[in-house]
């Protein structure tokens, strides 16, 4: 047997240590780093790369053959912390206040420790789980993923054979409404797509004042979208959310959410929800930001055409010509639209792994309340699905009150708790041990 060094914080401080700010990337010396962990423990790796500085690792660890491959899968690019101030650094790994802080933590280099630990220990302990453990850790999740899964799924399909189902970002981590706890699985995602407006007008002399000009058609655009609010749409996944929450709530609380799936009271609701209510409208609505806006020449000529950028997130079920018509209600006419990127996420859920992810976490957690949710954003499960996999958001991690991770994330001083790491740890590994 291998002299396997397993602990998980460890390997957590040490991936945080690699700065991969994505942009640029530069994850090599961090799958270099995770390559040599799984060739010391007897794994046998393969490094797939679009770009030679940022790399892919697979892994797999053989089964019994009984089931289908199970993927795991996870990044190990995180965003930048430019113009953030930080308590600790955010690349020093810091434990401090009984947590490890740093970029990375929760989104989602904790969840690749805990991955990489939980298929460590199933090799120190001569684990021969049910079906196949497939891992890939990949680079460029945060930026678009031509160079991590959407390179591995065009160009290595076969590597994920016979996959159903897989595990990844995000959810698993609890969060508290009241009293109740309950842990999120994501079991589907809404799409992205940018959409550019395009605003025209008559040109002329900056010493002119010209009405009806691209700045004031401008301004209205930006104040349209701000204020005005976009058609409720009530997808299945969120009715199963609130018939949830409703179910482990007691009133007036169960009263309120109940009513977010009624379209006619939704944003009624949305109103009374406080900081909750940010939340429940990404899972409500399609939602829109104002990424860019660009155009002009020279500072004494008024603009003929003026471009906006948006980033557009759509729930399933919807596409860019359905956000379209959405934006000529809310700003009128007057604007042309491009559509510029777009990749769809299946209407189709399978359901068929939640329960025994359900059941882990109540056995770890009996106080906790599995949850199924839409992710109001997206991941790398989108590329995934186009091989006809399942994604859950599974990187189980116990978090007190005061450890909100969807304000933490891509946050100032994200951390995470110690005891949240091994918690993980041994969720996973129930996974690997007893997935059907």
């Amino acid at each position: 047997m291998y002299n396997i060094n397993n602990n998980p914080v460890e390997l957590l401080q040490n991936l945080i240590r690699f700065d991969t700010s994505n942009p640029p990337g530069n994850e090599i010396e961090c799958i270099k780093y995770l390559n040599e962990i799984f060739k010391n423990a007897g794994f046998e790796t393969q490094i797939l790369a679009k770009d030679p500085n940022r790399p892919n690792l697979i892994t797999r660890l053989k089964g019994q053959g009984k089931t289908n491959p199970l993927l795991l899968y996870g990044h190990v690019d995180v965003v930048p912390t430019q113009n953030q101030v930080w308590k600790y650094p955010p690349f020093e790994a810091k434990i401090a206040e009984g947590c490890i802080w740093g970029r990375g933590t929760l989104d989602m280099k904790g969840g690749v420790a805990m991955m990489v630990s939980a298929l460590l220990k199933a090799k120190i302990e001569n684990l021969i789980p049910p079906g196949d453990i497939i891992l890939a850790l990949v680079s460029d999740e945060e930026y678009g993923a031509e160079c991590g899964s959407k390179f591995l799924v065009e160009n290595h399909a076969d590597l994920f054979e016979g996959v159903k189902y897989a595990i990844g970002e995000v959810g698993g981590f609890t969060f508290y409404i009241g009293k109740k706890k309950f842990y999120p699985i994501m079991v589907t995602e809404k799409s992205c797509c940018y959409i550019k407006i395009i605003v025209r007008g008559p040109s002329g002399h900056g010493s002119l004042s010209i009405k009806g000009g691209t700045s004031e058609k401008l301004g209205a655009l930006l104040t349209s979208l701000t204020r005005k609010s976009f058609p409720v749409h009530i997808t299945e996944t969120v009715r199963v959310q609130v018939d949830t929450l409703v179910s482990s709530l007691s009133f007036p609380t169960s009263f309120f959410i109940r009513m977010l799936k009624y379209p006619a009271f939704t944003d009624k609701v949305l109103k009374l929800l406080g900081e909750r209510a940010i939340e429940f409208n990404a899972l409500t609505h399609n939602t829109v930001n104002v990424v860019n806006v660009s155009g002009g020449e020279q500072i004494y000529g008024m603009p003929s055409k003026l471009e906006v950028l948006l980033s557009v997130n759509l729930l399933p079920g919807y596409s860019p010509d359905d956000i379209i018509s959405e934006l000529k209600q809310i700003a009128g006419k007057g604007y042309e639209y491009e559509m510029s990127y777009y990749v769809p996420v299946p209407e189709k859920i399978d359901m068929g792994l939640f329960e025994t992810l359900k059941v882990i976490l109540n056995k770890a957690d009996p106080e906790g309340i599995a949850l199924p949710i839409l992710m109001p954003s997206t991941t790398d499960a989108r590329f995934y699905s186009k091989l006809g996999i399942q994604t859950y958001g599974f990187m189980p991690m116990s978090l007190p009150q005061e450890i909100n991770f969807s304000k933490l994330a891509h946050s100032t001083d994200e951390r995470i708790p110690l005891e949240a790491i091994e918690f993980g740890v041994n969720n996973i590994y129930e996974l690997l041990r007893c997935f059907k």
